[in-house]
């Protein structure tokens, strides 16, 4: 699963590459369908992540407020500082705890924390493929999103 973690951290990181070539009021542009604008995903994504990561780890959330992230580098470097937490956090053996179940503030339910990594990968897919129709709306090339072919950075590089 750690393979996910790194792909998906290694394409936001290509996507806020893509970005700078946008200007902050395309980046801020509301768009069809998704949770607002490329730059709101991106700080969304990561929100996100960190947030169920931290449920897993029984600790309080944090949440983020986009008024005081709403530049791209503030988002990156946001991204870059949650993902060092999270990074050491995978390099523990999760192994024997997939099974755990977890409960979160904002959610009743209780889910296995193998459940909770499956849905931070695909929640972070899903929003990149967002990004990828609304790129190609701006007829601007996409990021890849191919998994195969792709050399992965390892957890320790973040």
């Amino acid at each position: 699963m750690i393979k996910f973690f790194e792909y998906n951290w290694q394409v936001r990181d290509e996507w806020f590459d893509w970005c700078n070539q946008l200007t902050i009021k395309e980046l801020l542009k509301d768009q069809k369908g998704g949770v607002g604008n490329i730059l709101y995903t991106l700080f969304h994504i990561i929100d996100v992540e960190y947030s169920w990561i931290r449920g897993i780890q029984g600790k309080e959330d944090v949440v983020f407020q986009f008024d005081e992230h709403n530049t791209l580098k503030k988002v990156k470097t946001l991204s870059d500082k949650t993902r060092n937490e999270i990074a050491e956090f995978l390099k523990s053996n999760l192994g024997g705890l997939k099974e755990k179940l977890v409960s979160v503030s904002w959610d009743e339910d209780k889910y296995t924390i193998d459940e909770i990594l499956h849905h931070i990968i695909t929640h972070e897919i899903h929003h990149i493929g967002q990004l990828s129709v609304w790129a190609r709306e701006l007829e601007l090339s996409p990021v890849p999103a191919n998994f195969i072919g792709r050399e992965r950075k390892p957890l320790h590089c973040y």
